[in-house]
């Protein structure tokens, strides 16, 4: 299927590009999401017609993401654990209770938007964790866990 992007997609392509992907992946993906439509002649004459539009609010999208990520930058999340004498957690620390706590921070920050290279964090100790705001704003964060007694 032909689409037209509405957004910045990785892997994909950027506003206003036509790509074929798989059906599945444009009707139960992009097109709900809003990255995408499409690619019929109507829509190419509408998406010409708002272009401007949109590109105009992707850089604000952009601007306020970078904006987000001078803030975020440099930001240390301390969490606390039940662990056993070893370092070890029982259980971890996933992108979940790190997005919840930079939420109570104050930075809006969705649990989708943490990403943990490692996957979830399992010992007690400093971690680096990223933080896209944006497909073209990635922070690193330093993230603590600290060990409790159980």
């Amino acid at each position: 299927m032909q689409v037209i992007l509405l957004d910045k997609v990785v892997n994909l392509g950027v506003l206003g590009e036509i790509v074929k992907v798989k059906d599945g992946y444009a009707r139960n993906y992009l097109i709900p999401s809003g990255r995408a439509r499409r690619a019929t002649e109507a829509a190419k004459a509408e998406f010409e017609a708002k272009r401007a539009e949109l590109e105009k609010a992707a850089a604000g999208k952009l601007a306020e993401a970078q904006a987000q990520a001078e803030k975020l930058a440099g930001t240390a999340v301390k969490l606390t654990q039940k662990a056993g004498v070893d370092g070890r957690l029982f259980g971890s620390v996933t992108n979940h209770d790190v997005a919840d706590e930079l939420n109570k921070l104050g930075y809006k920050v969705a649990k989708s938007q943490v990403r943990m290279p490692n996957g979830p964090i399992k010992v007690v100790g400093d971690s680096t964790v990223s933080v896209a705001l944006h497909t073209d704003v990635v922070v690193e964060i330093n993230v603590t866990v600290y060990g409790e007694s159980a």
